[in-house]
């Protein structure tokens, strides 16, 4: 088995690209922020006059953004091993909870922050004062790898990926697989396929009738109809974003209502229409791992991307399924 940890990957891009000069990286420009149109269509979403802004930095690896409208992101940090509040008007932090590696987060319908816990090797609800409690760590009697990414689904479940891409160092791997699971509210789990060699980021489309899911070992997105039960049915490649080693992999997912799709992928974000087109890509100055949608009218992204947490306007108009 082939083991990819994402964060390993991203920070050597960095390396690759000379931004922490003097530790025997190879001397190249550094990244910039950059829109690569590659259909017209590319420009409806993303207009060629947005700027790209900076609300926090100085972050060990930024993860699981949730925007809440009072005027705060929840942002994990897999290197400090905290959980921040970052206020998105002036970068300040506030710690919510110290756990150790926190990866993905999404708010259930209870309006519970919900997190990936990957030392866990659980689902967890976090309460606003920082307590936590085990939603899930085992299918079948066997502890997960190191769940990743979460989201809520249109039948108010929780779905998540659980690949092995964080398990702790020295952890079992109990699970055969590296799966895609269904939390529903009663505390059950079920597996919904293990086809994925690395699953990560995940979303649904806004009708809830299709769910996507990306492999961060294989480069590609997949698609599925999602049947009447939940279960998922027709899994195919939606599109693949090939790159070089260390130019970042396939991570979060989110869509607008439109049903196109923002995927962080080789070097920036990736566009993608509803019909598997590549739109075009956003280059960014860190390699981003997740993104989520924000704003009074959704049509602001927010991106956790290594160090730092970024903000882009959009003429897209989010989709958010609590």
């Amino acid at each position: 088995m082939i083991m990819i940890n994402t964060k390993t990957l991203i920070l050597s891009t960095i390396l690759s690209v000379g931004a922490l000069a003097g530790r025997g990286a190879a001397q190249q420009p550094a990244r910039k922020f950059e829109l690569q149109p590659i259909s017209p269509k590319f420009s409806t979403v993303i207009p060629a006059t947005t700027k790209l802004e900076t609300i926090a930095t100085g972050f060990g690896f930024t993860e699981g953004p949730v925007w809440d409208p009072s005027g705060f992101l929840y942002v994990s940090d897999e290197e400090i091993n905290k959980i921040f509040r970052v206020n998105i008007s002036d970068g300040r932090k506030e710690e919510l909870i110290a756990l150790g590696d926190p990866d993905g987060n999404a708010y259930d319908r209870q309006g519970r922050l919900i997190d990936c816990a990957s030392v866990l090797r659980a689902i967890i609800a976090i309460s606003k004062d920082g307590k936590y409690e085990v939603l899930a760590d085992h299918f079948e009697q066997k502890k997960f790898n190191s769940p990743n990414d979460v989201i809520l689904g249109p039948d108010g479940a929780l779905y998540f990926t659980d690949p092995t891409l964080d398990l702790p160092k020295g952890a079992k791997q109990e699970l055969p697989f590296q799966g895609v699971f269904r939390l529903d509210k009663n505390g059950q789990v079920t597996l919904l396929t293990k086809d994925l060699t690395q699953p990560n980021g995940l979303a649904f489309s806004p009708d809830g009738k299709k769910f996507y899911v990306d492999d961060s070992e294989q480069r590609n997105i997949r698609v599925y109809d999602v049947a009447g039960d939940g279960k998922l049915t027709n899994g195919r490649i939606f599109g693949e974003e090939p790159g070089e080693k260390n130019d970042g992999v396939p991570d979060g997912i989110k869509v607008d209502r439109e049903g196109n799709l923002f995927v962080t992928g080789p070097k920036g974000i990736w566009v993608w229409s509803p019909d598997g087109t590549h739109l075009g890509t956003i280059a960014m100055p860190e390699q981003p791992a997740n993104l989520s949608w924000g704003g009074a009218d959704l049509s602001t992204l927010y991106i956790t991307a290594t160090t730092s947490v970024y903000r882009l306007q959009t003429t897209a108009h989010g989709f958010l399924p609590h």
